[in-house]
């Protein structure tokens, strides 16, 4: 079911079921909002308004009255995206909201993102309940953001077996010509001679590894340029992962994914920016040609680098894709990529760690992140730990001799790549859900794109 099927008009708003948000002050006292047959049902059922509660009330036909969903109190509010949930707890029909919400954009948003299924692979389907968007609430607004949201858990849900990297530059086809965009895509003997560490990352795959290279907006408006890592599937080449560390590698493209995700957003939003985006397309696979532990890497930039593991693959693209774009000197910069199991040491699944050095752009975006429910938290860049990345015979060794602090090393190698850009930012994603929450369906996930996106709106698209 797409979005606008799930946000609805207001065409149907007058036969549609009210919710009714209460609070705990307005059960336990004399609200106009509460009938006495409402008060002898909440008695019944034992209903306090906690927030995020909800009961449905009959109707005197023993139809769906109304809902009646608990605000909690000022001191313990609901989460932001709590309300989603009744998405997929009501029955099957259309509701309205008929009541204050603490923040109704967020609780319209977090229905339709709570409506999305990955159900491509299933014969039996069901459909959640449906929202009239009410009054206040800009809708096509909503719709743009479920739709960059689907996209990106689209892409990342996929199984690798149907999303390697032609399949991923479809969607990057897709994408740019319904909006438009001009679109290159580098491979063969041009992507060994020009992106070196794309191509040898990439090589071991039957899959051709790419770069993916599209523009949209005035030549003369502000320059945003978004990286994505595209790696499609992550065996950790020669340096092998475990069974268990391959289950979830079908999302190691999650950055390609939430940058296509962010790129809709963008170019739907007519922004007016001038937006590059960039995906180093491949599958780190293992066979006789796969690149070793021990090699030293030309790349892009014309910087060499020892592998000190097959499996810090992703900087390697990124890096590539990097330079390619900081040489014409975007207004800002940023890379997404599922890149370390060190990120989620440090902050869990649903925090996005970001690296910047603009202290004003990372209280932005921190800002954003907050207001919109979408949170990520800023990291050091600590020069002193690249000294663990020194190599003997090369630049820069992509992993170094340390377990320690792997998210900011990682950072730390892609600025290696960076000098021109103003403004860069480089975001360690998950890019899956691994337990269900309310507007966050278990699977693949858009973070930080959200928040990317009013950064962008505010100071670079006026």
């Amino acid at each position: 079911m797409k979005p606008n099927e799930v946000i609805v008009d207001e065409t149907g708003r007058r036969s549609a079921i009210a919710i009714v948000p209460v609070s705990q002050e307005q059960v336990t006292g004399t609200s106009r909002l509460l009938t006495a047959d409402d008060r002898r049902w909440i008695a019944a059922l034992g209903f306090e308004a906690e927030a995020g509660q909800h009961i449905i009330v009959p109707s005197s036909k023993g139809e769906v009255g109304k809902v009646l969903w608990g605000i909690g109190n000022s001191a313990k509010p609901p989460e932001a995206f709590a309300f989603g949930r009744l998405a997929r707890a009501l029955p099957n029909g259309t509701y309205r909201i008929d009541g204050k919400l603490p923040d109704t954009g967020l609780a319209v948003l977090a229905w339709a993102l709570e409506a999305y299924t990955f159900d491509v692979y299933k014969k039996e389907r069901s459909g959640p309940a449906r929202l009239v968007c009410p009054p206040g609430v800009d809708r096509q607004e909503i719709l743009r953001q479920a739709e960059a949201h689907y996209l990106a858990r689209d892409l990342i849900n996929t199984p690798s077996s149907d999303m390697g990297p032609a399949e991923l530059e479809r969607a990057a086809r897709d994408l740019a010509r319904r909006y438009k965009a001009r679109i290159r895509v580098t491979s063969g003997k041009l992507l060994e001679r020009d992106f070196p560490m794309i191509h040898a990352v990439g090589k071991a795959s039957p899959r051709a590894p790419r770069l993916i290279d599209f523009t949209w907006g005035p030549p003369r408006a502000p320059r945003v340029t978004l990286v994505g890592k595209g790696v499609c599937f992550d065996t950790g080449g020669l340096d092998i992962k475990p069974a268990s560390g391959m289950l979830l590698m079908k999302k190691d493209m999650g950055g390609a994914a939430n940058v296509l995700g962010l790129a809709l957003l963008i170019m739907a939003s007519k922004l007016a920016v001038r937006l590059r985006v960039l995906i180093p397309a491949v599958e780190n696979a293992i066979s006789g040609n796969a690149f070793r532990p021990g090699d030293v890497l030309k790349s892009h930039k014309g910087l060499t680098v020892e592998i000190g593991n097959t499996d810090a693959e992703g900087r390697l693209v990124l890096a590539d894709a990097l330079a390619l774009a900081d040489a014409e000197g975007p207004d800002l910069m940023v890379d997404i990529a599922t890149l370390t199991g060190a990120a989620r040491v440090a902050v869990g699944p649903d925090i996005v760690p970001f690296y910047t050095r603009s202290d004003d752009v990372a209280r932005a975006l921190e800002n954003h992140g907050r207001r919109l429910n979408d949170p990520l938290w800023r990291m050091p860049l600590w020069d002193p730990y690249l000294a663990g990345m020194e190599s003997r015979i090369a630049d820069i060794n992509n992993a170094g001799e340390s377990s320690f602090a792997g998210s900011i090393t990682a950072a730390l190698f892609l600025h290696k790549f960076v000098e021109n850009a103003k403004t860069y930012v480089h975001m360690d994603i998950f890019a899956w859900v691994p337990a269900a929450r309310p507007g966050r369906p278990r699977g693949g996930e858009a973070q930080g794109i959200r928040a990317l996106f009013a950064l962008i709106s505010d100071r670079y698209a006026k």
